[in-house]
């Protein structure tokens, strides 16, 4: 299997791609596969932060800082 590619190392001090255009991509992704529309506010920041803890953080560090 070949090395893993996230979380993006070293975390980019401002990425570009990371807009809220990507976030609104992937939820229309997640209702073609099935599951609820993302309709909240508070949901899209969530799916936000998710995306931006798998690209640039990773499972073992600490998000609350």
């Amino acid at each position: 299997m070949n090395e893993r590619q996230y979380p993006i190392r070293p975390r980019p001090h401002e990425d570009s791609r990371f807009t809220l255009g990507l976030a609104l991509d992937i939820a229309k992704v997640l209702k073609e596969h099935g599951y609820s529309e993302i309709t909240s506010g508070r949901d899209l920041f969530e799916l936000q932060q998710a995306l931006f803890a798998f690209l640039y953080i990773g499972p073992t560090e600490d998000t609350t800082q």
